[in-house]
């Protein structure tokens, strides 16, 4: 945002679009990968890893990873979570926990893919002091793109999306040079 590409909610809605079918595709599909059984979380943790090309995007993962792990420990204390590690990516832990639950496949991607819209959208509503109602509405009328990319990525498992956008590794890159980096995604 500081480099001025997103600067208002028509650009906040097309880096969003690009964060769903990218990022937003392949978390999905490797959290619908894991709870559906068909991927292992050492698998998934090296898949992951594999299909996000960002050194600052992979670290961001695993934060956000790590903290969720934090939250499932606290909130299903007799589930074994050492498969997982101390630092898995968000993906992993999410399918996981939707394992434990019972979430479907794509309601899992789904999640997925619309914690990688919202986290975005409220960081561009917070740095480009956009009205939190506009960004609300971009974020609904999005909805059906986050609900075609879940069923997209779940039809093709147990193959896992593999897509990336180099526009947005560079600019999370980018986003670590600064002097006070503002948020992680």
């Amino acid at each position: 945002m500081s480099s001025g590409m997103v600067h208002d909610l028509a650009t906040v809605e097309a880096y969003l679009l690009r964060r769903i079918r990218s990022s937003g595709a392949v978390a999905g599909s490797i959290a619908a990968a894991v709870a559906s059984g068909l991927l292992d979380p050492t698998s998934a943790d090296f898949e992951t890893d594999a299909r996000t090309p960002s050194p600052a995007a992979r670290a961001a993962s695993r934060a956000q990873g790590r903290g969720l792990l934090r939250l499932a420990k606290h909130t299903w204390p007799q589930h074994d979570w050492s498969p997982l590690g101390s630092r898995p990516h968000l993906p992993v832990v999410s399918g996981v926990v939707a394992d434990i639950t019972g979430l479907g496949p794509r309601e899992t991607a789904l999640v997925q893919i619309y914690t990688a819209m919202t986290g975005s959208a409220i960081a561009a509503q917070r740095l480009l002091a956009l009205d939190p109602a506009d960004v609300a509405a971009c974020t609904f009328g999005l909805t059906a793109e986050c609900d075609l990319v879940a069923e997209s990525v779940t039809a093709r498992l147990p193959d896992l999306a593999d897509l990336s956008d180099p526009l947005l590794d560079f600019l999370g890159e980018k986003h670590l040079e600064r002097d006070r980096p503002l948020f992680v995604s």
